[in-house]
């Protein structure tokens, strides 16, 4: 019997999808269904599907930010979470602290990281990738202030980003997440201003695609993007603004990439339980997840 995963989101409706895998033997239905930007709907959606699937991947929203070793609850997602009563909810952090930690180190030999420059517009949803890239040597742009919060303050230390994470996450986890990130509607508007100076800095954008699509400016010639969840039309996007190099942590499966909420979602059906570090890296390892690269230059 086939294990079923859907990833409940805050996210625009336009982008939902389904797909069938086979992993490990076992058949994996996977299903996005966004709520756009409800969150009484999303919270309904989750009861509704408690004890009906196998594993509730959280979408468009994050159920913690991390700084160092330290992590913090949302309170609006820690809601969501708590809906299910029978069913492990995920919104995979997990997956993104190992998965992408994995994918700086496998995408040397394509990106000489200490001849990059690397615009993250959030680290704190992504600290392992950030951590990453500060041991590879990249010289990383943390734009934090500029992305969620729209203040003109670029990082480039990743130790005084921690520092103001400690200080100031526990604040900003009390907040509505709409005021932090882009829900429902507001993930399909391009806005160009300010912030394009700091993507023309960057040889690589890395991160979330949300943030990354929204401020992006109309000419990213000859730049990598580094993300996960992103669709034909979003591929499109990127061809038309002259990105070179797609690269997407998670697997295509018909013609998308899905976020690391249903992969993780996905393994935790699979096993049957939630998982740990150890548990996401043997599984990575079993399957064979790896970075898929997309060269865009000079496609139709």
């Amino acid at each position: 019997m086939a294990k079923r995963v859907v990833s409940v989101s805050l996210g625009s409706s336009r982008r939902d999808a389904a797909a069938e895998v086979e992993l490990l033997g076992k058949r994996v239905l996977l299903e996005r269904r966004g709520t756009d930007g409800d969150f009484q709907r999303a919270l309904c959606l989750i009861q509704e599907l408690d004890g009906k699937v196998d594993a509730i991947g959280l979408g468009g929203i994050d159920l913690y930010l991390f700084a160092g070793g330290r992590r913090y609850a949302i309170r609006d997602a820690l809601r969501l979470k708590e809906a299910a009563k029978k069913t492990p909810v995920v919104d995979g952090s997990g997956l993104k602290h190992t998965l992408e930690r994995r994918a700086v180190r496998e995408l040397a030999s394509l990106i000489d990281w200490r001849k990059t420059k690397v615009l993250l517009p959030s680290a704190v949803d992504r600290f392992g990738l950030a951590e990453a890239l500060d041991e590879a040597g990249a010289k990383v742009l943390y734009g934090d202030f500029i992305f969620a919060l729209g203040l003109p303050i670029p990082l480039y230390s990743l130790s005084f980003l921690q520092k103001l994470a400690f200080l100031l996450l526990p604040l900003f986890t009390r907040l509505p997440f709409t005021v932090l990130y882009p829900t429902g509607k507001k993930q399909e508007e391009v806005r160009e201003d300010w912030r394009a100076r700091y993507y023309a800095w960057a040889d690589v954008v890395a991160g979330d695609w949300h943030y990354i699509r929204r401020y992006m400016p109309k000419d990213m010639r000859g730049k990598t993007v580094i993300t996960n969840t992103t669709t034909e039309e979003d591929v499109a996007f990127l061809r038309e603004r002259g990105v070179r190099r797609l690269v997407t942590t998670t697997p295509r499966l018909g013609g998308r990439s899905f976020g690391t909420n249903v992969m993780e979602a996905m393994l935790v059906a699979l096993a049957g339980r939630e998982l740990g570090e150890a548990d996401y890296l043997r599984y990575i390892d079993q399957i064979g997840l790896k970075p898929q690269v997309l060269e865009l230059e000079g496609q139709a």
